[in-house]
C-alpha cells in the first residue's frame, strides 16, 4: 500500500512545484521590463526549443518526436503552437502594463471557457450545475467590465487562447507526451522566432547581448523556466488523479493575484473583487460538481 500512496504524494509534490512556478512567472518577467513582449516570446520559443532538444536527447525520445511530426498530429500541434505563442505574448504584455491581476483572472476563467468549448465544439451535454457555473461566469464578466471600464480583454484572451490550446492537446490525445508536444510546437514556431530575433539584432533594436549580461541571461533562461514546470506537470499527471490535479491548478492564479496585489501593488477596486468573487463562486460550483461526477463514476464502476 505504501507504494501507490507514496507515488500520489510524490505526484502532488510535482504538481505543486509546477503550478507554483507558473504562479511566480510575473516575478520573472517583471525583471525583463523594457524588453518588448514579442521579443521575449521569440526568445522563449528559441531557448525552449534548445532545452527541449537537450531533454529529448537525454531521455532518448527522438522516435516519439518523429512519430508526432505527421501531417495530422504535427499540423494540430503547429496550430496549438500559434495559440500558445499568443497566450505567452498576452501574458508577458499583462506584466509589462501592470495588469497581472487580469492575467490571474484569465486563468481562473479558463475552466469555464473549457466547459464552453466542450459544448460548442465537442457537443457535450452539460449538467445543471455546469450551466449554473457558466451563468455565474457570464455575470462576473459583466461586473468586471464595469470594474475595468471595458471588457477585461487580457483575461478573456488568455482564457480563450489557453482553452483552444487545451482543446487541440485533447484532440491530439495522450499518446503525445508533454515534452514531445512542446518540442514539435517550438520547432513549428522557431523559424519565425529566429527571423524576428535576427531582424531585431540587425536593426540594433534587439536586447540580446546589448543590454548587459543580466538581460541576456534572463532571455536565455526563458527556455528553462518554460520546460521545467512542464516536466513537473507531466510527472504529476502520471501519478495523480485528474480530480486532484484539477484542484491544484488554482494555485497558479491565486499566486498571480497575490503577487499582483501584495508585491507589485496593483490597485483592486471593490467592484473588481466582486467580479473575482463571482468567478470563484462559479469555480466552486464547477469543482463540487466535478468531484461528485468522479465519485459517482467510481461507485458505478465498482458495482459492475
Amino acid at each position: 500500500m505504501s507504494g501507490p500512496r507514496s507515488g500520489v504524494g510524490t505526484g502532488i509534490g510535482y504538481g505543486i512545484a509546477a503550478y507554483a512556478l507558473w504562479g511566480a512567472f510575473p516575478l520573472y518577467f517583471v525583471l525583463l521590463d523594457g524588453v518588448p513582449p514579442i521579443e521575449i516570446v521569440a526568445h522563449r520559443v528559441l531557448w525552449s526549443l534548445v532545452v527541449c532538444l537537450v531533454a529529448v536527447a537525454l531521455t532518448r525520445q527522438w522516435r516519439q518526436v518523429w512519430s508526432a511530426a505527421t501531417w495530422r498530429v504535427g499540423g494540430l500541434l503547429a496550430l496549438g503552437a500559434v495559440f500558445l505563442a499568443a497566450n505567452w505574448g498576452i501574458y508577458v504584455y499583462s506584466v509589462s502594463v501592470g495588469e497581472v491581476n487580469q492575467a490571474s483572472l484569465g486563468y481562473f476563467i479558463n475552466p469555464l471557457v473549457t466547459v464552453l468549448l466542450a459544448v460548442g465544439v465537442l457537443h457535450e451535454r452539460l449538467r445543471r450545475a455546469q450551466w449554473v457555473a457558466l451563468g455565474l461566469g457570464g455575470l462576473a464578466v459583466l461586473v468586471l467590465t464595469l470594474g475595468y471600464g471595458g471588457l477585461p480583454w487580457i483575461s478573456l484572451s488568455l482564457a480563450i487562447t489557453f482553452g483552444l490550446y487545451g482543446l487541440i492537446k485533447k484532440t491530439v490525445g495522450e499518446s503525445v507526451s508533454a515534452l514531445t508536444g512542446l518540442t514539435v510546437e517550438t520547432v513549428a514556431l522557431a523559424p519565425a522566432a529566429a527571423v524576428f530575433v535576427v531582424w531585431l539584432q540587425a536593426r540594433g533594436e534587439g536586447h540580446f547581448l546589448s543590454e548587459g549580461a543580466d538581460i541576456t541571461t534572463l532571455l536565455i533562461l526563458c527556455g528553462v523556466i518554460t520546460v521545467v514546470p512542464l516536466l513537473f506537470f507531466a510527472a504529476a499527471a502520471r501519478r495523480v488523479p485528474l480530480s486532484i490535479l484539477g484542484l491544484l491548478q488554482y494555485l497558479t492564479p491565486v499566486l498571480q493575484l497575490l503577487i499582483a496585489v501584495v508585491v507589485l501593488g496593483e490597485h483592486m477596486p471593490a467592484v473588481r473583487w466582486m467580479g473575482f468573487g463571482l468567478v470563484w463562486l462559479a469555480l466552486g460550483v464547477l469543482t463540487v460538481d466535478s468531484l461528485r461526477a468522479v465519485r459517482a463514476a467510481h461507485v458505478s464502476g465498482s458495482q459492475r
